[in-house]
This record gives structure tokens, sequence and C-alpha cells, in this order.
């Protein structure tokens, strides 16, 4: 059907040809400009969008115009394939172009187009050291077409922050993006926010951002209150379990305590019944335990280094520092290990990776690898994935996977092909799945005397010089799977000639595409090349997804452990096992998405009217209709309209409201016995309109408007900490309504609703009840905007063993009303 229909890449791809002949013909008339002539063209373009014209009408000329800015400055000229990118990212899709077919150069063709709009056009990559790179290396085209560069990495302060993202593009990583949106929606005044409303953004290896990372909760948090000895308790007591106290799933990533566990934890902890009400918590980290003793191993999932866990992605093989996992895991591993357990935090802010970039008005990404995901690019973002064809044919050589019984064979096999290469001059590349079976690899080519490097990905610069050399004669580099992803590997003199860079992979991964990452290091620019992956049957995948048929057959065939099956049928079989690996992660990425949609929604109705309250030069109307729904809600409970006026209760009513506005014993019930519910409802609002001006003319209009800011932002800002703690313990505990026959996710967004509802009538019960009581006592001076979350303790995060990507906000000054003299606020 696709030979006949041809696909839809194919046909979309046919329909933007015309417009890359377009931009061929304007070739000849750039190149004919002076300097001047073309930097002019950016204030011609901005003139003609301010005219009417839209960015798609300018497209030929601008894109003409960056490629011929470029070819002058950085003396690289955009091929045709580059400009086919160029469209599909303009459009607000996603670009698959192979490794070596210069991505960062086609991000410079949308990322002008949309500039000129003067909202700001956002590059994001997977490091500081990539944005870093990208935005001096790209930054020369912007500048010379007089367009100004900003660069949010690590360690900036406010005043730094604020002046990278006004400018026309702003290239960053996805960490410190999310991290600044959040910050935004904490800060006291208007001034101290950074970002602008989300525009455009080209996503650098999108698959990693939006995949891998996806359910990553970015975190903002703050000192908890909760004991660490509970941890070291059970950490003893779980290592005293055997395999007959719990039951353990590694496909799906579950651990649960059978029966005779849960007797054996209840007599060890010397409770009843562990799943009572009071004991929930316990309960959910008696699991968390088990699953740091049985599933989390060290030098795979983490190691210990100077006395702190330590997470190793899963994806890049990276060492993550500072980061932690979530849910009380890290503080399980912390007390298996033996070392010091930290205490938990409380939550601030949170958003995730999915929820952050799905704000921008227009999305787009990039990467080598995305075709095999994309479904959920689909359905999740909204993203088309369009493969571009290379700008030369490719040549580099798939061979078969080599599968042998054991991993010692494996290794072994390896190593022999390494020293067959290795003999020739040609270059070779290893890639591990993590940085134990690095070790293991470095050891035995180091028995054999072979020098090589390995990377093990704790620094970015010297990751990017080492990757980079990895196709010169001779070379043998032992790389993690994405170590050093995102830099070129170009083939040194002669290498060609032996065939080009060999990639070995040691191991398959559950998801294809990190495969094809690895494959994709070699055979660029049409160079030779060659890839082959060598298996074992302990391997991960190989274990947990059925490779006892394969072990027969290698039994029946009276085969040795050191004889390999070479067959595109095991291929084919390993290749079915990751695809339905990869339809059950996406399964679970899509479920846990339906439950952070409706966090989501919360959170921009509640930062909506945050941004509103910073705006808003007076809140007193705001403050009058929370009176009035405060008046009408007292009315409903003690003078409802569907009783008899004598069941009314006046004194309940008048107690109520001296909770909130009413100074104590001015208004008597007699006072409002002869009058109609209408009448009462004047009243009483009367009053505290008249009280609230009194308020006002004592202390001035001026100090009332501070007044309504901080403390409405201060009420907001605690409330929306204690629903996010609600709404945590709500998920945590929703599953248990399947066994009685309720949909768990039709149930939580009932009750989450209905809590946000209690959550809003608390804030204005709050804010009146303050702004009626605080004493006001003049302090010391606001301190200044620099003071943006300065000294944020920044964390990264892991993925599906659930992470987070912690910031946490140590105590700082803020401007305080009604606080003695000297006192902060943490």
């Amino acid at each position: 059907m696709q030979r006949l229909l041809g696909n839809n890449t194919e046909r979309e791809l046919k329909k933007m040809r015309p417009i890359v002949q377009q931009i061929n013909s304007l070739e000849p008339q750039m190149a004919a400009l002076s300097d001047t002539s073309l930097q002019e063209k950016t204030f011609e373009f901005k003139k003609r969008l301010a005219e009417g014209e839209t960015l798609d009408d300018i497209l030929p000329e601008a894109f003409a115009v960056v490629r011929e800015a470029s070819r002058r400055v950085l003396g690289m000229r955009h091929f045709d394939v580059q400009l086919l990118g160029g469209i599909v990212l303009h459009r607000g899709d996603i670009a698959e172009m192979r490794t070596g077919e210069g991505k960062t150069l086609v991000a410079t063709l949308p990322v002008y187009l949309n500039a000129l709009s003067g909202k700001g056009a956002h590059v994001v990559t997977v490091n500081d050291y990539l944005a870093t790179r990208d935005s001096e290396e790209m930054g020369q085209i912007y500048k010379f077409l007089g367009l100004s560069v900003g660069l949010i990495v690590h360690n900036l302060n406010y005043e730094q922050r604020r002046r990278a993202y006004a400018a026309d593009i702003t290239y960053g990583t996805n960490n410190e993006f999310g991290f600044d949106y959040l910050r935004d929606n904490m800060v006291i005044s208007k001034e101290q926010m950074v970002q602008r409303p989300l525009n455009y953004c080209i996503v650098d290896e999108v698959d990693s951002i939006l995949i891998d990372e996806a359910r990553t909760p970015l975190i903002i948090s703050g000192p908890g209150e909760d004991s660490t000895d509970l941890y070291k308790t059970l950490a003893a007591i779980v290592k005293r379990l055997t395999p007959e106290d719990y039951t353990m799933d590694e496909k799906q990533k579950t651990i649960a305590p059978t029966e005779a566990g849960v007797a054996k934890v209840e007599k060890m902890l010397g409770i009843e019944n562990m799943f009572d009400n009071e004991h929930l918590d316990l309960n959910h980290l008696v699991i968390q335990a088990l699953r740091a003793n049985f599933m989390m191993h060290r030098d795979k999932d983490y190691v210990v280094k100077d006395g702190e866990i330590v997470i190793v992605d899963e994806f890049t093989g990276r060492l993550m520092f500072g980061r932690r996992f979530s849910d009380g895991l890290h503080q399980s591993i912390e007390a298996k290990e033996g070392v010091k357990v930290q205490g938990e935090s409380k939550t601030l802010a949170t958003i995730t990776f999915q929820n952050y970039f799905r704000m921008y008005e227009k999305l787009a990404g990039m990467t080598g690898t995305a075709k095999t995901e994309e479904d959920e690019f689909n359905k999740i973002y909204k993203l088309d994935v369009y493969v571009i064809p290379t700008n030369k044919p490719a040549i580099r050589k798939d061979l078969p996977d080599v599968i042998y019984k054991t991993k010692n064979a494996k290794y072994r096999a390896v190593v022999r092909q390494v020293q067959e290469r290795h003999a020739t001059g040609q270059p070779i590349l290893v890639g591990t799945t993590s940085i134990q079976q690095s070790e293991v690899i470095s050891r035995l080519l180091k028995e054999v005397n072979i020098v090589h490097n390995v990377l093990n990905a704790k620094y970015h610069e010297k990751e990017a010089e080492i990757i980079k050399d990895a196709g010169q004669k001779n070379m043998v580099t032992i790389a993690t799977n994405m170590a050093g992803r995102g830099t070129d590997i170009k083939l040194g003199e002669g290498v060609p000639e032996l065939g080009g860079l060999m990639i070995i992979g040691t191991e398959r991964h559950e998801s294809r595409r990190i495969d094809n990452q690895l494959r994709g290091r070699a055979g660029r620019q049409g160079d030779p090349g060659a890839t082959q992956f060598y298996l074992s049957l302990e391997d991960d995948l190989m274990r947990i997804f059925g490779s006892e048929n394969i072990s027969k057959f290698m039994d029946r065939l009276g085969m040795e452990e050191d004889d390999p099956i070479e067959h595109s049928m095991i291929t084919r079989s390993i290749e079915k096992a990751q695809k339905k690996v990869e339809a059950h992660n996406f399964e679970i990425r899509k479920y846990v998405l339906e439950y952070d949609d409706v966090m989501n929604q919360q959170r921009e109705v509640l930062y909506a009217q945050r941004r509103k309250v910073l705006t808003t030069e007076s809140l007193r109307e705001t403050v009058l209709s929370m009176l009035d729904d405060i008046i009408l809600d007292g009315l409903s409970t003690y003078a409802n309209e569907k009783l008899y006026p004598e069941e009314w209760d006046f004194g309940g009513l008048i107690s109520q409201m001296e909770q909130y506005f009413l100074p104590k014993g001015t208004v008597k019930t007699s006072e409002l016995e002869n009058l109609s519910r209408q009448e009462v409802q004047e009243r009483l609002t009367e009053i505290a309109v008249k009280l609230y001006d009194e308020r006002e003319k004592e202390i001035g209009s001026e100090t009332m408007r501070e007044l309504e800011k901080a403390i409405m932002l201060r009420v907001v800002d605690s409330k929306w900490m204690d629903h996010l703690d609600a709404m945590d313990a709500l998920k945590e505990g929703i599953n248990l309504r399947a066994y009685g026959q309720k949909n768990p996710i039709v149930e939580y967004k009932f009750e989450a609703y209905e809590m946000f509802e209690e959550m809003v009538e608390s804030i204005k019960r709050t804010v009146i009840t303050f702004l009626y009581h605080v004493q006001v006592t003049y302090n010391r001076p606001v301190p200044p905007a620099e003071d943006h979350l300065q000294g944020a303790k920044e964390s990264y995060a892991d993925i599906d063993s659930p992470g987070e990507v912690v910031e946490e906000a140590e105590s700082r000054d803020v401007p305080t009303i009604g606080r003695k003299e000297g006192e902060t606020e943490e």
C-alpha cells in the first residue's frame, strides 16, 4: 500500500519541495547583496510583518537570507535537505535527521524566521555545554542579521536571566526553562518575573526530552518535617525477608509483600494491621524499602559516592549528581546502603516536561530517532514526525545481532571482535548500557593491552572532546548509550578505506530508539561504517522477554557457551519484544498524563489568577467580591431561603461574620430580626465596606494596595502548597477504588475538582480574615528584584523509577508585613 500511495512523509515533503526551489532561486539575488543590504533585510521583514504579511509569506526570502548569512559568517551553506528540515520545524512538527546531517544549522532557519515576530524563539538542548556551544556558534548568524541572542544556563542571577529571555532568540536547557516558569509563579512582584509568554520552541534531541524525561517532574521544594528513622528501621526489616515474603514483576517494575511478608513486617514493627488508615504512609514506605532492596541495584541504577547515593541515568548512563528519586525511594536506598538519610522535602511548585512544553504557542523538535515513537508524539503533543532524507546516500552496514548463552561469553566475543578490527587500525566505538558494563569491557581490553578511552559521562565538555576523536585511526572508545550525544564523530584520514567507524553494542535497550541512536554514530554524511549488537540470554531484555525458546533451540543443537547464533530471525524477534515494551511504556506515560492533566488544569487556573494579582494595580474590587461570597455563604447556612424566617439563626450568622470581618459585639441579633434576607445582606455588606474604607484611611491607600497584594500572594501560595500535598495523597490511594468497581481516574477527577473548590473557598476566607485583622508595622525596605529566588539548590531526576527534578528553595529575605523588626520568612 505504501509503495502504491506513498507514505505521509513522502507526500508532505513533496509539497515542500517547490518552496525549496523558490529559496534556491533567490540565492543569486542574496549573494549579490552587500553585508549591509543583507543585514537590512531583517528590518524589512519586521516592517512587512507589521503591515500584515505572515511568517509563511516571508519564509522563502527569510530562509535565503539565513543561508547567505551562514555562508558568509560560518562558511557553511545549508543543503536542500536542511531547508526541508527547516520548513518542517517552522510548521511546528518533528524533523528526524540522521546524525551528522547538521541539525544545529537547520534550526537557524525557523528560529530566525519566528524570532522576527518579536515574541521570542527558544532553542532547548539537553545540557549546558550544548546550549552554550550552539548559542555561541549559531549566534554569530543571528547577530550578523541584527537579532539578539540570550543563553539560560545554571547559576545565572535574576538580571542575567531577564536579559536572556528578553533577547530575540534564547538558548538553554529543559530544566532551566521549566524551573524559571515555576519560579516566575512564586515571585512577589511582576518585576521579578523573567520569562515572556511562551511563543515558539525547538527542542533538540526531542525524543530524549519529551519521551525519556516526559514524566520527570520539575519540583521546587522546601524542607519537610518527616523523621528519617523509619527508613532505617524498614531497611533492616526487609533485609530479613525471604523470596517467599514478596512478589516481584520485573516486566511491570512492581513489587509487593505477600501475606506472609505482611505478617512478618507487622510483627517486627509491633503493629496489628499495616493497612489501617493510620498506617497508609507506612504501607507505602514498606513497598519502597522492598523496591530499594530487591529491584534497585548498586552500580547499575545508582552508585555510592562520597557518602551519597548518586542516580545513574537509565538512558544515558550518566551520573546525575544532585538528582533524587521521589516518593521516599531515595531515602530507602540511603538506608539500605547505610549512608546518611536525607530528610523529606515539602513541594512548593511542580510541573512535568510534558505539561511545560505543551504550553508553547508553537512547538517543534529535531532528533536522529523519532519515527519509532511517532504515535506518542502525535497523541500527546500533536506533533507529526517527518523523516528528512540524507544529503548523501547512507552506506552504513547494520549487521545481524550475535547471541551467546552467557554474558561472559558475549564479553569475550566483543573483545575478540575489537582485537580483530583494531589490528587493521579501524576506529571502534563500544556502546554499553551501564557504567558497570563499561568497566567490565575496559578491564577485559586492558588484559589484552588495547589502549582505549572510557566515557563515564561526568563532564559534558570532556565527553564531547573524547567522542569527537572516536573516528580517528586506531581509536577504541567505550561509551554509555548516549554519552556525547549532540557531538559529531568525524572520520580521520584513511579511515573510510578501513570501513569507517565500527559500532559494537553490548546489549539491546528496551527502546529501539536508544539502539538506533548508537547505530547513528556511524555512517554520517554518506561515510562508510558498520554496526553490530552482541547479546546474551542473560541480558535483561532477553531474560524478561522470552529467551526460553532460543535457549531450548541452542540446547537442542548441542551448542557450547562460546558458540554464537547469528540470524536475522533473532534480530526480528528482539525487535518484536522491544515494540511490546515501547507500547507498554507509552500506555504507562499516557495513563500518568491523564492524572497529570487534572493537576495541570488547576495549576493553569491558579497561576493565571496569581499573575492577575501581580499585574493589577488595585485588588479592592476582588476583595469586596470575596466579602460578598462570604456573606452569601453565611446566609445560605444560617438564613436559608428554603426555611421560614422564624427558623433563621442570626446569632450563628453574626458569630460566623465575627470570625472574618465583624468586630465582636458591634452587631446585635435584635438589629437583624425584623429585616428581610436581602436587607440583612445589604446591612452586613455596608458594615464590611465601611470598616474596609476606615482601615484604608488609617494606613493610607498605597499601603492598603500593597497589603492586599502581599496577603493575597502569601495565602494563595500557602494554600496551593497544602493542596499539592493533598493531591499527592489522593493519587497515592485512588487506585484502591478499582476494587469497588469504580474507575480510579473518574474518581480522581471528581475529588480533585472538589478539593480545588475547597481550596478556593479557603483562600477567600483566609484573605478576608487577614486583611481585617493583620497589624501593620513598618519594616526594612523591599529587597531588589535580583533576589528572584536566589540560592535555590537544584537537583535532577529519573523517569520511570519515579524520580523528579528537585530544586530546594533555601531561606531568603522577602518583604514582610505585620512582622517584628528583623524577622524573615523561609
